[in-house]
């Protein structure tokens, strides 16, 4: 049985991993290029890059295509542009990019670091609202709190 990092590692035998300065460079030279967020809504709106599209990674193979309630006509058509697909740390956007690559889209990155990555390297986010997010507020927001009940348990 396979966890969840080695099926991270498993889907990145077939994927391509950018990095955030890399972002930063394809974003000023290709404007068509398209940013696919695959975090939840709540987590969007606190957060997220200028202008991505949010596709939530439990509808985006739906979302991918004709004739579904979570159709986004955007991404179906968006099958020969440049796609680099985003979440909190760069996991979540591997398995996406994954799925992407299965349904025939051509040139589809996954944004390794995720979005931590890219406020580490300052580059700028965005609220709900389009304001600017403080980045100081962002590394209270992208540093994890796991409950007691999440924690390995301890051998006995």
């Amino acid at each position: 049985m396979k966890n969840f990092l080695e099926l991270i590692k498993n889907c990145l035998t077939d994927i391509r991993e950018i990095m955030p300065w890399d972002l930063e460079e394809r974003m000023q030279e290709n404007p068509e290029l398209l940013i696919v967020d695959v975090r939840e809504p709540d987590e969007f709106a606190a957060m997220h890059i200028d202008g991505a599209l949010n596709v939530p990674r439990g509808i985006l193979e739906s979302a991918c295509e004709w004739d579904y309630e979570e159709t986004e006509p955007e991404l179906v058509q968006a099958r020969e542009r440049e796609v680099v697909v985003v979440c909190r740390s760069g996991y979540r956007s591997v398995l996406a990019a994954h799925s992407m690559n299965v349904l025939g889209y051509q040139n589809v990155v996954s944004l390794k670091t995720g979005l931590r990555g890219w406020k580490d390297y300052e580059q700028p986010l965005v609220d709900a609202e389009g304001k600017s997010v403080d980045l100081d507020d962002a590394d209270v927001y992208f540093t994890p709190r796991l409950r007691p009940e999440q924690m390995r348990p301890r051998a006995t």
